[in-house]
């Protein structure tokens, strides 16, 4: 067996599935390698835990695996698990205080599902707490190789944020620290960040991935997914986490499993891109707007045909997003009250001061304002007012977005409106919500989207594209970014001034 373990990271999923299948590496060298790395760059805050010992001992069952040449399509491969999938072998915090030291008796479907197809778990990635947050600087619990919390930091540039909810994953794979992870994605936290950072996110069409053992935020919104260098790699990995899961999860569609990477190679010429005007309003900046018009303009070489289009309700996504995923964690996070699981507070007088010290302790900042915002919205007086009037714009925006499909296959535009800003820039929570802009729509209608590397903005920062695409059509959404991937090399690309 020949040792390439110098240049284990640059390899895609793909390529390094190959070389542990024909025994050119072995799976606990490869997870040795991705550990170390791992702990050398610490500094960025992506990972919040580690187990050595279960990493290794699922490398050498996966080395036992491989030795039988019946191998599953992951065996081996090294991954790691944003914080808010529940997972046996390592702690999950969701990054909050309010479970500090939790560790689940059972796995996350998807932490399953990707292990049954033979992929070894690194560790678990820093996140916003409670998923809340687009730039990961909502974390309450301390990475590794840190005393304290701290926030996630942008390889490209370590002044800057990483995007959020999913900064820790798009990170690990933005600096070669994981070769893929899984995110999870409410209004846009696999999208968003997967911009920030120069990868590939996918969030699949809602109730594709299994929501059980996924710690909810938002019940009718949170979907899980992919996160690596490539769309040929996400389309791996997709097609290992998906299926139903119909006894566990009330979400789940039945729908039979998919190999997203049998279209892979299709031909694109004819292909209708839709370009909806607002998309590319006053709110998006110059150099993010020049590299997503470049990037449809090689759409157009490859034989695609761009097609105005319209989706008049995009700004009210903020406001409706901001009422309905508010209500719905206000309900979900109510389970946090210190009685069965997780903080309490010491020194309370009785139930009710437990409860409320415990959840004034555990919560933090912008989870306690959506838990507010969400009471409110329910509240008698308002609940018509605010939670049922914007549950019928979310359908206003589904039948839109079908309006829209129409006329095309798929639709593009930028992933957010900005490059990755500076660490502790949007103090003010309305900004950072405005930066939800153009993922928000795509969630609320439950439709699967996608952000690929599109070229580089203003700093050299990198700038996403957004697909999006109708019902249970992944497979089409990964086929465009992977023929879009074989064009040009902006997901190759590395972050400058690391040891990578």
């Amino acid at each position: 067996m020949t040792s390439h373990s110098t240049d284990l990271h640059d390899l895609s999923v793909t390529a390094l599935a190959e070389q542990l299948r024909t025994r050119q590496v072995s799976a606990v060298e490869t997870a040795q390698h991705f550990l170390d790395r791992a702990k050398a760059q610490h500094t960025l805050g992506a990972y919040v835990a580690l187990n050595e010992e279960a990493t290794l001992a699922q490398a050498r069952a996966a080395d036992a695996q491989l030795a039988t040449g019946n191998a599953g399509t992951l065996t081996g491969v090294p991954i790691a698990h944003k914080d808010i999938f529940v997972t046996r072998d390592f702690p999950t915090t969701a990054g909050s205080k309010m479970l500090a030291g939790y560790r689940s008796p059972f796995d996350a479907t998807v932490v399953t599902r990707l292990a049954e197809a033979g992929a070894v778990t690194l560790g678990k990635l820093n996140c916003d707490e409670f998923a809340m947050g687009s730039a990961n600087e909502n974390s309450a619990v301390a990475p590794i190789g840190f005393d304290a919390p701290a926030p996630v930091r942008n390889p490209w540039d370590l002044s800057r944020v990483p995007g959020g909810s999913s900064g820790g994953s798009a990170v690990a794979v933005a600096a070669r620290l994981a070769p893929a992870v899984t995110g999870t994605d409410t209004g846009g936290s696999i999208r968003q960040p997967a911009s920030f950072c120069g990868i590939t996110g996918i969030k699949p069409t809602y109730g594709r991935a299994s929501r059980y053992g996924m710690i909810a935020f938002a019940s009718s919104l949170d979907q899980a997914g992919p996160m690596a260098r490539s769309a040929e790699d996400c389309a791996l990995l997709l097609s290992a986490m998906c299926g139903p899961d119909l006894d566990r999860d009330s979400t789940s569609l039945d729908r039979p499993v998919e190999n997203f990477g049998a279209t892979l190679n299709n031909d694109i010429a004819g292909l209708r891109i839709g370009v909806p005007a607002e998309f590319f309003g006053d709110g998006l900046s110059a150099d993010v707007r020049a590299a997503v018009d470049a990037a449809l303009q090689e759409y157009v070489k490859l034989g695609a045909k761009l097609v105005p289009i319209e989706l008049p309700r995009t700004e009210l996504s903020i406001p409706v997003y901001y009422i309905l995923a508010p209500a719905e964690a206000s309900s979900n996070l109510s389970r946090f009250d210190g009685v069965k699981f997780g903080h309490r507070a010491k020194g309370y007088t009785d139930l009710v001061d437990m409860y409320k010290k415990t959840r004034a302790e555990g919560f933090g900042d912008e989870v306690k304002r959506r838990i507010m915002i969400g009471a409110y919205v329910l509240s008698e007086g308002y609940y018509d007012a605010y939670y049922l009037q914007a549950q019928k714009i979310r359908r206003m925006i589904a039948d839109d977005f079908q309006a829209a499909f129409q006329h095309c296959d798929v639709i593009a535009g930028p992933a957010a409106p900005t490059v990755a800003w500076q660490l502790g820039a949007k103090s003010d929570p309305l900004a950072n919500y405005l930066a939800d802009i153009y993922t928000l729509p795509a969630s609320l209608a439950g439709l699967p989207g996608l952000s690929l590397p599109a070229g580089f903005g203003a700093g050299g920062m990198p700038v996403g594209l957004q697909l999006i695409g109708n019902y249970f059509r992944e497979g089409h959404l990964l086929n465009a970014a992977h023929r879009f991937q074989q064009a040009t090399d902006f997901h190759l690309r590395q972050p400058a001034g690391l040891a990578l």
